[in-house]
């Protein structure tokens, strides 16, 4: 099976599902209840995924998360080898995802960018008003 496969894209969805169910699911008290599965990466041949969180608050709270899923691994494995029929569960590599932390901050910054050349038009503006005003 290749990795960019129509199969595989299926099996990575199904597992995120999956994931997502059980992640919220775990008992774990490290475990931020804001916590999402933004993506799987199952390989072709169904022995490893890489499975990306994301967790919603401070660095603090996102490592302590990291650890109880680190520490329940063997739990959400036999998990998802109840839930999802495959020949092979895979061995869970939990990542942390930080891009929807980083696309807010850079929207923050694009929107002062914004502001800020807004209030250099309008400086603009009203300069060039008054040239206009002076030189009648």
């Amino acid at each position: 099976m290749r990795k960019n496969s129509v199969k595989n894209r299926r099996i990575n969805d199904e597992v995120q599902r999956a994931l997502a169910d059980i992640v919220r699911n775990v008992k774990d008290p490290r475990i931020s209840p804001l916590t999402s599965v933004t993506g799987t990466e199952v390989a072709p041949d169904l022995k490893t995924c890489k499975v990306y969180i994301s967790v919603y608050g401070d660095e603090e709270s996102a490592a302590r998360t990291m650890e109880g899923l680190h520490s329940a691994a063997g739990y959400i494995r036999s998990e998802l080898a109840r839930t999802v029929n495959l020949r092979n569960t895979p061995a869970l590599t939990f990542i942390l995802d930080d891009s929807i932390a980083y696309g807010v901050s850079m929207s923050h910054k694009i929107d002062e960018v914004t502001a800020m050349d807004r209030l250099a038009e309008e400086a603009r503006g009203e300069y060039a008003g008054e040239e206009q005003d002076e030189e009648s």
